[in-house]
């Protein structure tokens, strides 16, 4: 796995989580633990998208990045190799 790759594995999976702790906070909203860790995971996903931009470009439609269609530049999923 390259380096890119696992740092797209690496963010999606707090993306995953901070997702999954906003579900749990609907139902425990007052789960003071729960809310302390979705901002640690939350910022910790910004680095990580900020970090991935900086090095191969954008991970998400609206960033700030002037070259926004660079990204057809990059193989396409069924032209990896």
């Amino acid at each position: 796995m390259s380096s890119k790759e696992m740092l797209l594995k690496k963010l999606s999976s707090y993306k995953f989580a901070v997702h999954e702790l906003k579900l749990f906070l609907d139902t425990h909203p007052k789960d003071k633990e729960t809310m302390k860790k979705l901002k640690e995971y939350e910022e910790k996903a910004r680095e990580l998208s900020d970090e991935y931009e900086e090095k191969y470009g954008p991970v998400k439609r609206k960033n700030n990045n002037t070259e926004y269609w660079s990204w057809v530049n990059d193989p396409w999923p069924w032209e990896a190799q």
